[in-house]
This record gives C-alpha cells, structure tokens and sequence, in this order.
C-alpha cells in the first residue's frame, strides 16, 4: 500500500535509504555518495506534504519524493511543461526489487500529475540503468543530460485523455 509518509516513518525511511546506498555501492552504483539522503532531507520532504512510503505487513518497504518544482539545475533542459512535479529520492528495498513496487511509486507520482500538473519529471545518474529502464517503461522521455549534476532528465507529459 502506498500512503503519505508520517513522522513516525522517518527514522525506517532513512535506515531502508542507508541499506539501499550500500547496495547501490556494492553493485558498483556510484549514484548516492556520502550519506544522501539522510533524514534531514526526509524530514524537509514530510515538511513539504511529498514523501510517500510503500508498506507492506506493516513494514516500509520503499520510499518516493514527489514534489511541485524545477530544480535550479533543471534549467539546463529544454523541457515541454513548466507546471510540474519532480521525482526524488525513489528507492525500494534491495530485499524486495523486482516485484513491480518501483512501477507503483510511479504509477502514484502519474496520479498525482493528473491532479493539476503539466508533467511529471526525473532524473538518474548515467549509469543507473535499470531505473533508466522503469523510467522508459513508465512512458518518460529523455529530454537531456545535466551535466552540473551528472543526471539523465525525463518527462512525461499529462494528456488529460491519456491513461496511466
């Protein structure tokens, strides 16, 4: 299930982030250096209304960040809509990928577009490939590199007759 995250949620949402940079790391994923994110960022997310968790039997299995803006070094990229939400921070349990929760959190973020968005944008580190293949799979399009911060930027546009 997927539901808005809670203060409670914080201090397992950045230990699953924790677990998830060390896998990322031990796969040769050099995406989340030091100790990004970190609660402090999760906490800024609760405090913006845009951190979501995926929760199954009760335990927080993933996590996505889903919030109103365009980054400073977004404007690099020659985007097709200004009115957008912006992906962060998604990551799922290495104990549990594969399974289609990824797709989910996304799914949610293209629901919430249709609430009034233009868009729905994000990005990944170049080598990052299997989320550069969800992303794909979830209909984005590759807009740009920015180059400021190593990522590959994706759209994907709200037609309001399109289905998620």
């Amino acid at each position: 299930m997927i539901r808005k995250a809670k203060d409670k949620d914080l201090r397992a949402i950045s230990d699953l982030a924790k677990k998830t940079r060390q896998h990322m790391l031990s796969i040769g994923l050099h995406q989340w250096l030091g100790d990004y994110p970190n609660i402090l960022h999760f906490k800024d997310d609760l405090k913006n209304d845009g951190l979501y968790v995926y929760e199954t039997n009760h335990k927080i299995i993933a996590s996505i960040t889903i919030l109103p803006e365009n980054d400073p070094p977004y404007k690099v990229i020659d985007w097709e809509k200004d009115d957008s939400l912006v992906i962060h921070r998604l990551f799922v349990d290495p104990d549990n990928q594969k399974q289609g929760i990824g797709q989910a959190l996304f799914e949610q973020a293209k629901t919430l577009t249709k609430q009034g968005y233009q868009s729905l944008k994000v990005d990944t580190h170049p080598d990052n490939h299997r989320m550069q293949a969800l992303i794909q799979k979830m209909n984005f399009k590759y807009k740009g590199y920015i180059e400021s911060i190593n990522r590959l930027a994706y759209e994907w546009v709200c037609h309001d007759k399109e289905e998620v």
